[in-house]
């Protein structure tokens, strides 16, 4: 059976772009992966990151939501400890409510941003503590069957929002078991764990309500285009901007030169920051199709989560497109 494919939109503010930009352009992206067949696109939550416009998660996927028509659209993730569970099972109930059969929600427990911005947030050190607890008081909200006595989320959709885990070590792998849903490891930037964890998980694994089997999800990075030259030259504009961002956190916004921003990358920093994209695929759409199988089949992926980092939207979306006919079989532009 051919692995399902899928995207995960950081909605990127690329230099000289505005927040809006970003948001115009998560709308066309998702418009190109709902013509190319993917199966859903997920928003992260990320606080206090210039370069990322999907901190308020659940308002862009309802926005995308209300400029496409089938595809399905959630988070991966929204980080639980930063909320209540009943907020998020209000958000949630209300985008399924508007878009039925259309919304996933996928959980995390980091803080998706610094210790600073972790106060601002009011999040408790501790919260994270309460995960697994919070991931099933939220559930039963979600299925009108409170686990708080005199508390329900209203709206509560009809439908179904099912739950993912999202994680990048044993901790999220075995709660996921546990719990019987499906799980998705955040390879694309942590990679480390992503065989031990997938192992854990479908060991473990005990059927639910929701879900018979294990289901995983594992996320890779892509460049797709025409040929592999261009492709290389996306993936080093992407990272050197990667970097770029990274350097400058703390720096007061100090501006790098590419040449500052290259002798950083040939640094041991620079190493570790490149090591965490390990699993990406580059190239035209043979080669990236050959990536993709190989990595799905060595990671025991049931779908793959595709991020597309190329700087320009058009290449970002000619890349969905390219990735989607080479996975059908046709890598023909």
């Amino acid at each position: 059976m051919p692995v399902a494919l899928s995207i995960l939109d950081l909605a990127p503010i690329a230099p000289g772009r505005s927040a809006r930009d970003s948001l115009a352009a998560s709308v066309e992206l998702a418009r190109a992966a709902e013509r190319s067949g993917y199966r859903r696109v997920w928003y992260a939550e990320h606080h206090n990151m210039p370069t990322i416009a999907s901190s308020a998660t659940s308002i862009v996927i309802g926005h995308v939501a209300e400029h496409t028509d089938t595809i399905r659209l959630g988070a991966g993730g929204i980080m639980l400890p930063n909320h209540s569970p009943l907020v998020i099972a209000e958000q949630f109930g209300t985008l399924e409510t508007l878009f039925p059969g259309r919304i996933d929600l996928g959980l995390g427990r980091a803080p998706g941003t610094d210790r600073p911005t972790m106060r601002a947030i009011r999040r408790d050190q501790t919260s994270a503590d309460s995960f697994p607890q919070d991931v099933l008081e939220l559930q039963g909200y979600l299925r009108g069957e409170s686990r708080v006595a005199g508390v329900q989320a209203v709206p509560r959709a009809e439908g179904e929002v099912p739950l993912y885990l999202l994680g990048s070590s044993l901790f999220g792998a075995q709660l996921a078991a546990r719990l019987g849903l499906p799980y998705a490891f955040a390879s694309h930037f942590a990679p480390d764990a992503l065989h031990e964890a997938v192992a854990a998980y479908r060991e473990e694994f005990e059927p639910s309500e929701q879900l018979a089997e294990p289901y995983v999800i594992a996320g890779v990075n892509v460049f797709a285009a025409e040929d592999r030259d261009e492709a290389e030259a996306q993936r080093r504009i992407s990272y050197r901007n990667r970097a770029r961002a990274f350097i400058s956190r703390g720096q007061g916004g100090r501006e790098y030169t590419d040449d500052e921003i290259e002798e950083f990358l040939a640094s041991p920093g620079g190493h570790q920051l490149s090591a965490m994209t390990k699993y990406t695929a580059v190239g035209a759409p043979e080669a990236v199709r050959e990536y993709l199988e190989g990595f799905a089949a060595a990671a025991g992926a049931d779908e793959l989560i595709t991020a597309h980092h190329a700087e320009q939207v058009a290449d970002r979306v000619r890349s969905v497109e390219l990735t989607a006919k080479a996975m059908a079989g046709n890598a023909t532009p």
